[in-house]
């Protein structure tokens, strides 16, 4: 419940600032006396579209230790966590990175990459993963996310999830305005959005989105392939990642806050693949040559 109310609050702020930001510019009156502006429109779909996705960017840590509790290791209590932080250490060596936060939480097994930026990036493993993998298939899922922040995976998935919000916003608002605008086409006196443009828009957000977010899953699933790469390239040998996928095969990964389902070694399933964050087990297995 708490993971779904930060969730909430939190893009209902963004959507806030980002609205009165649009009132402040201006590109909110994209709907004229003499119709529609399409410039401004593009302006108005460009802020809400990128806007959203570049501002949950910038808060991705802070959200993901909120959601999920997880504690930075700072000053390593044990032999384990001391273990954890050089072995991170030395596969951002390699991978030419500047060191990651690196955080425990408590869960089923799963493990995620996040941040802004390669230098502002966390990597998080949960306690059920770090009890039921060998250090080999442990080092092997730390390479997998460290793969993700080398291959600059969150800012890439933004950009993608910020094209396809522009046209989201861009196109169900000119679909509403032409819906609109044949409803009302016998009225002369009536001026400004009718009842029909609102509705539209609406059911078009909706209906793009759906379609949106199979374009954004595709590009989600695309990205686990390489990060398995990079963590095989990583290690010198694709063995460890696929004996990692194997456990979690046999294991019930826990699912992540939907804000970060992306970045997660497991993701969670959908009714069918093409809302999937993740290919099956089975397929990045095949993929590595297991």
């Amino acid at each position: 419940m708490k993971r779904v109310l930060l969730f909430l609050c939190t893009n209902l702020a963004v959507m806030l600032v980002l609205s009165v930001v649009a009132s402040l510019l201006g590109v909110n009156r994209f709907l004229t006396a003499n119709g529609l502006n399409l410039g401004m429109l593009l302006v108005f779909a460009a802020l809400m579209g990128f806007g959203g996705s570049f501002i949950s960017l910038l808060m991705s840590k802070t959200i993901a230790k909120w959601s999920t509790g997880a504690q930075v290791i700072e000053q390593p209590r044990n032999q384990h966590e001391a273990w954890l932080l050089e072995t991170v250490r030395k596969l951002a060596t390699r991978a030419n990175l500047p060191m990651p936060e690196v955080a425990i939480y408590e869960g089923e097994p799963n493990a995620f990459a996040t941040g802004a930026s390669k230098s502002n990036s966390l990597v998080a493993v949960s306690t059920g993963l770090l009890h039921s993998m060998t250090q080999e298939e442990v080092e092997a899922v730390l390479a997998h996310e460290v793969a993700h922040i080398a291959n600059g995976d969150m800012v890439t998935l933004t950009l993608i999830q910020g094209v396809v919000n522009t046209f989201v916003f861009f196109f169900a608002r000119v679909v509403g305005y032409l819906v609109d605008s044949f409803l009302r086409r016998n009225d002369e006196e009536s001026s400004g959005p009718g009842i029909g443009y609102m509705i539209t828009v609406i059911v078009c957000e909706i209906v793009f989105g759906i379609l949106a977010s199979i374009i954004v899953m595709y590009f989600s699933r695309q990205r686990e392939y390489r990060a398995d790469a990079g963590a095989a390239q990583l290690l010198g040998s694709p063995r460890p990642m696929v004996a990692a996928l194997r456990r979690l095969g046999g294991a019930h990964p826990a699912a992540l806050p939907q804000n970060m389902a992306a970045s997660g070694i497991a993701g969670g399933g959908a009714w069918t693949e093409l809302f999937a964050t993740h290919p099956s087990l089975e397929s990045r297995i095949a993929a590595l040559g297991g």
